[in-house]
């Protein structure tokens, strides 16, 4: 039963996480850009151009993207490439079958991965943007990728254009007798179209997009908690006067 469930997590992409953790890489802190609405609309260009020929994000509606800035019209002239119609849902481009034929599975729907993928290593925000600048050359995959944050992933650098080409570098170290590979850094092999500042500013607004798309309401739900919070002093102050003020001749 529990390899059973360990089957099923595995299949749904739920363990990655952990298991990027347990690597022993270190999951780097990802910008909160949960209210920047320009960044959070480039990120939205960035998915819907480069993750959404493979990922559907199912339970995301065109439309919704109005809460981040943009227009219908917009929405219809710049983002509509898998439907026709704004209200439609986020599909994938790619068809289910082929895409199972070559890469062994239906890549995983996105619409609430950034949710799913935290774990010791920090907010799923966090292993998202480690894992989409962690990619490396590795002509030994069939795609020609591979990736730290998740060793032996079947995806391919989707982005690899915009970053270029880079392989990481190690250093060794002996612990407990043993000698330890720590990655240094990276080396780049081949430069892309953006700088490496630039494409990280990149991740960064593509990962805060797919935070805010786990979660649309949430900026909603914290603003709104916020005056619940002092509403809820302001009463507590005058429930006590009118206390004080009841008992004040009661001996």
């Amino acid at each position: 039963m529990k390899k059973l469930i360990l089957a099923l997590m595995m299949a749904l992409g739920l363990v990655t996480g952990a298991q990027a953790a347990g690597g022993g890489l270190a999951w780097d802190k990802a910008p909160n850009k949960s209210n920047d609405m320009a960044a959070l609309q480039n990120g939205a260009k960035l998915f819907v151009n480069y993750c959404l020929n493979c990922h559907s994000a199912a339970f995301m509606r065109f439309n919704r993207l109005q809460d981040i800035g943009l227009t219908e019209q917009q929405i219809k002239n710049n983002l509509l490439f898998t439907t026709d119609k704004v209200g439609e849902t986020m599909k994938a481009a790619i068809d289910s079958k082929q895409a199972k034929d070559w890469f062994g599975a239906n890549p995983p729907d996105l619409t609430v991965i950034a949710r799913s993928r935290s774990g010791a290593g920090g907010t799923g925000a966090d292993y998202l943007y480690t894992y989409m600048r962690t990619f490396y050359r590795d002509e030994t995959k069939e795609t020609g990728w591979n990736n730290l944050a998740f060793p032996n992933i079947a995806m391919p650098h989707v982005l690899w254009e915009l970053q270029g080409e880079r392989k990481p570098v190690y250093f060794e170290k002996e612990e407990q007798g043993h000698k330890v590979s720590i990655l240094k850094g990276w080396q780049q092999v081949t430069p892309g179209s953006m700088t490496p500042l630039q494409y990280d500013e990149a991740i960064g607004d593509l990962v805060g997009y797919l935070h805010w798309m786990g979660e649309p309401a949430q900026n909603t739900r914290v603003r709104v908690g916020v005056w619940v919070l002092l509403f809820l002093l302001c009463l507590s102050f005058v429930a006590w006067r009118l206390n004080a003020a009841f008992w004040k001749d009661v001996k």
